[in-house]
C-alpha cells in the first residue's frame, strides 16, 4: 500500500521560488519582514540558512532574484532581504501552475481518502494554505488530514459570503463596536461619484469631511466601502472607527480618542489625562484637553518614540470616522469644534456620518472652504438601483423603473426587496412612518405631505401660503434632509413622497388644490 502514495518532492530553488512569490507584495518596500530574510525563507521553506544561500547565489545568477538590504520589522539593524525580480516573478508563476497540479493525498472531514491536485487541498481541508505548505506537508507526511491544528483555523464557506440584508437597525449605523477598521460591507452600487468626492477630500488634505442624508440611505456603508479600498494603498493608515450611541457623552468619546491617540497612564507625556474630570457631574475642560492635544499630536519626538515598536512606524496621520455623529453633536459640541480645530494643524484626519447637517462649524463658504468639505447622499440613481436588482436572485413582478419610482433608489427597501422580493414592504413603509415622519410636528408633516402631491419643484412663498406657514423653510426639515431647497424651489425626498402620496382621498384633493 506504501507503494501507491503519490511522491512529492519539492526542490530547493521552487521553494525559495514559491516563497517570494506568495510575499511578492512587499517588493521595493522600506520595511519588510522578518520572511524575507535569510532565517525567515529558511524556516517557511525547511532548509537550512546555508542551503538557501545557494539556491539565492544560483537564483542571482539567473536574473531571478534581486539583494537588497532593508529595515526588518521589529529588529534595530538592517538586514540582507530578496525579492523577485519581474523575470524571477514570471517564472515562478509558470512553476506555480505547474506544481498545482501535483497529486497529494488528504483525508477529508468524513474521513474518507482522496487524490487530488494540490490547488484543490485548500478548499477541501477547509483552510487558507499555500501551495507550498501544501507541498511541504505531503512530501513530509504523505497524508494532509482535515482538522490538523497546524493548518490554522477551519474556514467554512459561509464566512467569506457578503454579510445578509436586511441587517440595518434604528439609531444603529453598520458597525456597532470600536473598531479599527471599516466595518464589513455588501457590494456598494453606483455612488461613483460620491467616491470620486471623497477620494478628492483626502488628496487636497482637507481636514473634514461630513457626510449626511436621511436614515437607512447608505452613508456608513460609503464610507466603509470607501475606506476599505484606501487602507489598501494607505497599509500605515491609523483608523478609529466610533459608532456613536444616543447615550454616548462627550467624555466617552474624549477617552476613546486618547487611547487611539497612544495616551494612557504610562505614557501621558503632556498630561492629558489631567484634562478629563475625575468626579460625575464635573465638566470637561475641552480647552485644555484641545491645547494639550495639538502639542503631542505635533511633537514628532515624541510620536515617534511612543510608536517605535509598532509595525511600520508611527503612522502618517490618524483618521478618525465617527459614525452617527448626530447622536452626539449637541452635547459634544465643544468637543467637535475643538477637534476640527487640531485637525487643522496636526496630521488628523475627520470623516463626520450624520442624519443631519451640523453646527459644530460656520457652515458659511468662506469659513469652511478649506477646512470642511458636506456630501449630501441622496437615494440611487435609476441606473444603480437597476444594476443591484440585476445582481438579485429574488423573483419580482414590478418594473425595475416603478420600483425605483416607489422606493426612491433607497438602499434599505432594496434590501428588503432582496429579503421578501417586494420593492415596498411593510418594514421598509414601518421604517419610513417610525423613524422619520411619526417624529415630525404635526405643521411639518403637513408641509411635506403638500409638497409631496406636486408634480414638480414649488416656490417656497407658494407652499408657504398653501400651508399656512409663517417664516423661513423649516431648519428641521432642512436640517435631515427630508425637505430640499432647489434652485427651481422646494422639493422633498423621493422616498418620503412616495409614502405621503399613500395618504389618498380627500385629503389629497384639499392639498392639490391648495397648490394651485
Amino acid at each position: 500500500m506504501g507503494g501507491d502514495i503519490p511522491k512529492v518532492n519539492v526542490a530547493a530553488q521552487d521553494r525559495v521560488l514559491l516563497h517570494l512569490l506568495n510575499h511578492h507584495h512587499w517588493a521595493d518596500r522600506y520595511v519588510v519582514p522578518q520572511t524575507m530574510t535569510r532565517p525567515g525563507i529558511a524556516e517557511a521553506c525547511a532548509q537550512h540558512p546555508p542551503n538557501v544561500s545557494r539556491t539565492m547565489r544560483n537564483l542571482l545568477k539567473d536574473g531571478m532574484v534581486e539583494e537588497h538590504t532593508r529595515s526588518i520589522q521589529g529588529e534595530e539593524r538592517r538586514q540582507k532581504t530578496w525579492q523577485l525580480t519581474e523575470d524571477g516573478k514570471v517564472f515562478g508563476e509558470e512553476r506555480h501552475e505547474i506544481l498545482n497540479q501535483t497529486k497529494i493525498l488528504i483525508r477529508n472531514v468524513d474521513g474518507e481518502l482522496l487524490e487530488l491536485k494540490a490547488e484543490e487541498a485548500g478548499s477541501h481541508l477547509q483552510t487558507e494554505l499555500t501551495l507550498l505548505q501544501i507541498l511541504l506537508h505531503a512530501q513530509h507526511e504523505g497524508v494532509l488530514t482535515y482538522g490538523d491544528i497546524r493548518f490554522g483555523n477551519i474556514r467554512r464557506a459561509e464566512d467569506d459570503v457578503f454579510p445578509s440584508p436586511g441587517r440595518l437597525m434604528p439609531l444603529v449605523g453598520v458597525h456597532a463596536t470600536y473598531a479599527t477598521s471599516p466595518p464589513v460591507t455588501r457590494p456598494v452600487y453606483g455612488r461613483d461619484s460620491e467616491l470620486e468626492s471623497l477620494h478628492t477630500w483626502f488628496d487636497d488634505r482637507r481636514p473634514c469631511m461630513v457626510v449626511h442624508g436621511i436614515a437607512g440611505i447608505g452613508k456608513s456603508t460609503l464610507v466603509a466601502h470607501w475606506l476599505e479600498q484606501h487602507m489598501e494603498q494607505h497599509q500605515n493608515l491609523s483608523v478609529c472607527w466610533y459608532p456613536c450611541q444616543p447615550w454616548d457623552q462627550a467624555l466617552g468619546l474624549a477617552t476613546s480618542l486618547l487611547h487611539r491617540f497612544g495616551i494612557d497612564e504610562s505614557h501621558d507625556p503632556y498630561r492629558l489625562i489631567e484634562t478629563l474630570p475625575l468626579t460625575p457631574g464635573a465638566e470637561m475642560d475641552v480647552d485644555a484637553w484641545r491645547r494639550r492635544l495639538l502639542a503631542y499630536l505635533t511633537d514628532a519626538s515624541t510620536i515617534r518614540e511612543r510608536f517605535k515598536d509598532r509595525v511600520g512606524g508611527p503612522p502618517p496621520y490618524w483618521l478618525i470616522v465617527l459614525d452617527d455623529i448626530h447622536h452626539v453633536s449637541k452635547e459634544a459640541n465643544h468637543l467637535l469644534g475643538a477637534l476640527l480645530q487640531i485637525a487643522q494643524k496636526a496630521p488628523l484626519r475627520m470623516v463626520f456620518i450624520s442624519r443631519t447637517t451640523l453646527d459644530v462649524y460656520d457652515r458659511r463658504d468662506v469659513h469652511i472652504r478649506d477646512n470642511v468639505r458636506e456630501l449630501p447622499l441622496s437615494g440611487l440613481s435609476l441606473e444603480a438601483t437597476e444594476a443591484w436588482i440585476s445582481a438579485l436572485d429574488v423573483e419580482h413582478n414590478t418594473p425595475i423603473p416603478d420600483v425605483h419610482a416607489a422606493t426612491g433608489g433607497h438602499p434599505l427597501a432594496l434590501e428588503l426587496l432582496e429579503i421578501y422580493g417586494q420593492p415596498t414592504h411593510r418594514d421598509w413603509l414601518r421604517f419610513l412612518d417610525e423613524e422619520i415622519l411619526a417624529r415630525l410636528p404635526e405643521a411639518e408633516l403637513e408641509l411635506l405631505s403638500t409638497l409631496a402631491v406636486a408634480e414638480s419643484p414649488v416656490k417656497w412663498e407658494s407652499l408657504a401660503n398653501s400651508t399656512g406657514w409663517n417664516g423661513a423653510p423649516p431648519e428641521n426639515l432642512l436640517q435631515h434632509g427630508l425637505l430640499l431647497e432647489l434652485e427651481q424651489g422646494m422639493w422633498l425626498h423621493e422616498a418620503l413622497k412616495e409614502r405621503l402620496l399613500r395618504d389618498v382621498g380627500e385629503n389629497k384633493t384639499a392639498r392639490k388644490a391648495k397648490l394651485r
